[in-house]
């Protein structure tokens, strides 16, 4: 049953290495992930599952010890998911995974066992709430980190260009993952995400298929849009 989740952005730029000079500006996303992370472990999980977006639709599963690297963004930096299990090195984490790996390092996670799943912008709703249901079911008390950002497209400069859709798509999520509203964000638009470049639309219905019937309370503890990109920090407990 989840007990507990957790919602944080995945970008990069959340690991100073690899923002560099512009570390400073991601500093209040980092601190609600660490206050974030501290409401997991409070809830005492057997076993977190970290979800976020993967290139392809997936699912695609990583096993704890699954190493990920930073280098390809201009960093020196390796990382592990939770702890070394001689998990075969030529697999290796996605960057929102790695990201997640980071937080976990940063924060000194030991509290449970640690699993990785990444999930697509091409996974139907359906799908992912059916993830959702089994990984809930795996353990009594299962925890999730949930990785993705919002759209790409809030201003001229975003990665996506601006586009006036943006700004009400990130506030009804922000919304959602506020208020643990489970039935909306099942009905986010799937198509719309992708236009938008939301990378969080999978990962969070797949927490929405989690929480089904966890009866769980949500608050919402971070939401700016840096860079032209939507970031959210949400606790559900």
């Amino acid at each position: 049953m989840l007990v507990a989740a957790a919602v944080c952005p995945c970008p990069p730029l959340l690991v100073p290495d690899v923002a560099a000079g512009a570390a400073p500006e991601l500093d209040a996303a980092r601190a609600a992930c660490t206050d974030a992370l501290g409401v997991l472990a409070a809830a005492r999980p057997g076993r977190l599952v970290v979800v976020g977006p993967v290139d392809s639709a997936g699912p695609e599963s990583y096993p704890e010890g699954t190493r990920g690297s930073f280098r390809g963004f201009g960093a020196d930096l390796d990382v592990r998911l939770g702890r070394d299990e001689g998990t075969p090195a030529d697999q290796r984490l996605p960057y929102s995974l790695a990201v997640a790996a980071w937080l976990l390092e940063r924060t000194g996670w030991s509290d449970a066992p640690v699993e990785g799943l990444g999930v697509g912008d091409r996974l139907e709703p359906e799908r992912c709430g059916r993830i959702g249901r089994d990984l809930a079911s795996r353990a009594e008390r299962v925890a999730l980190l949930v990785m993705g950002d919002a759209s790409a497209c809030r201003t001229l400069k975003a990665p996506g260009y601006l586009d006036e859709r943006a700004a009400p798509f990130d506030a009804e999520a922000a919304r959602a993952l506020g208020t643990a509203d489970v039935a909306a964000l099942a009905a986010l638009d799937t198509g719309l995400a992708r236009e938008l470049k939301v990378s969080g639309r999978a990962p969070w219905q797949v927490l929405a298929g989690a929480a089904e019937d966890a009866d769980l309370g949500g608050s919402l503890l971070y939401e700016d849009a840096p860079y032209g990109v939507g970031y959210l920090v949400a606790t559900w407990s």
